[in-house]
């Protein structure tokens, strides 16, 4: 049961169908084992990326589709809907290429980009720290100037697709001041004094790699700074405005993969001599699930909607990542329900929508993060804009 979308062009339209053939015949028959046996599936992302799928939110001249947030999110969703942790490192993918596609330099631009989008080249986000989650500004991996080059040392917690990316994408401290004091830097794989540790052993998402990154002495040329020295925190906040649209749309698409499941099953199962959806009981909980997973949707386009027309979307981002996860959790907690002791067993795959949906409610920004930006947003807000879509 496919979600109903209207899409701005006939493009968006072949990107989703596209989406669709490949979330079926290269994601779904692999989905299961993977993620019992946590497997991290690196050939998928070169597979999406060959297919245009890593590149869609970036310029065309820099190797990416040129498509706007509106329809990236919704692909993002179709992948979802199948195997949520590789919708999540397609995300995270796209966060950790944004610094260099917004703040580099056209040599940097040229020089990476085309094989970072085009999936050759899988990317990681290193900005949390073991103290420093919610608090990026008290971040202490330091990056020392020897020269022409810099010198990183520290450890960067939680990182998505630690020990199996080719680049990273670090943010140290350059100096003490708190705010202008950090600085964006890429470091590749295989930069000697780069390391990872075991990767965690996480209640859902185990298909996605995610790992501490150790940097000891890790020298890096000038010419891998991204952005002026100092501008760490502002490019860090600004990936993260477009880091939370993308898990929003992860979100949603779980959720919509958990209501179809939950539909399927009780149109399927009966009981008292009618298929349980006819039950007005467990009907109800089924609109609520699809009132839920269209609420999320609508939340997170309106937010891309702004994005593309080059309007502040900070707080709408906020809103779309607290709406969309919390709603994920719900909707995932109540397929379990729908389909009763079934769903407590790992025969459906139920149990583990509702264990990937978890963490969504805590990365990018923990939803009581997101509450904080939202008041903070209204404190502050005096007037609304007003704009014409299509209109420049």
């Amino acid at each position: 049961m496919p979600a109903t979308r209207a899409l701005p062009t006939e493009e968006a339209v072949e990107l989703i169908q596209l989406t669709r053939i490949l979330a079926a015949k290269e994601l779904a028959p692999r989905v299961a084992e993977a993620e019992a046996d946590e497997t991290f599936p690196r050939d998928v992302f070169r597979t999406l990326g060959r297919s245009g799928l890593l590149g869609l939110p970036f310029a065309e001249e820099h190797g990416g589709a040129g498509q706007p947030y509106e329809v990236y999110l919704q692909v993002l969703e179709e992948i979802a809907a199948v195997w949520s942790s590789v919708a999540v490192g397609v995300s995270v993918h796209a966060l950790s290429c944004f610094p260099l596609s917004r703040f580099g330099t056209p040599e940097q631009q040229a020089q990476w980009l085309p094989d970072m989008l085009g999936g050759e080249l899988l990317g990681a986000y290193c900005l949390s720290e073991p103290h420093a989650g919610s608090d990026p500004a008290a971040m202490r991996t330091r990056a020392v100037r020897d020269g022409d080059h810099y010198v990183l040392d520290g450890a960067k917690a939680w990182t998505t697709h630690g020990g199996h990316a080719d680049f990273y994408t670090v943010m140290a401290r350059t100096s003490e001041d708190r705010t202008r004091g950090v600085s964006c830097f890429l470091v590749p794989a295989g930069t000697p004094g780069l390391s990872a540790d075991p990767p965690e052993r996480k209640m859902g998402l185990t298909g996605s790699a995610t790992a501490t990154m150790r940097l000891d002495g890790v020298r890096g040329p000038v010419q891998r700074r991204i952005g002026q020295e100092g501008e760490g925190l502002k490019i860090a906040l600004a990936s993260l405005d477009c880091g939370r649209l993308g898990i929003s749309a992860v979100a949603t698409g779980l959720a919509q993969g958990a209501l179809d499941h939950a539909v399927r099953y009780a149109r399927e199962r009966e009981t008292f001599g009618k298929p349980i959806i006819e039950h007005q009981g467990l009907a109800f909980v089924l609109a609520d699930m699809g009132a839920a997973v269209e609420s999320s949707r609508a939340i997170a386009l309106a937010a891309a909607r702004l994005k593309d027309q080059g309007l502040p979307f900070t707080r709408e981002a906020s809103i779309a990542k607290l709406v969309a996860t919390d709603n994920a959790m719900k909707v995932t907690t109540d397929a379990v329900q729908v389909l009763g002791g079934y769903g407590y067993t790992r025969d459906f795959p139920v149990e583990r929508y509702m264990r990937e949906a978890k963490v969504m409610q805590i990365f990018e920004g923990t939803n009581q993060i997101q509450r904080m930006i939202i008041s903070r947003a209204l404190d502050r807000s005096e007037g609304g804009v007003l704009t014409v879509l299509g209109k420049e």
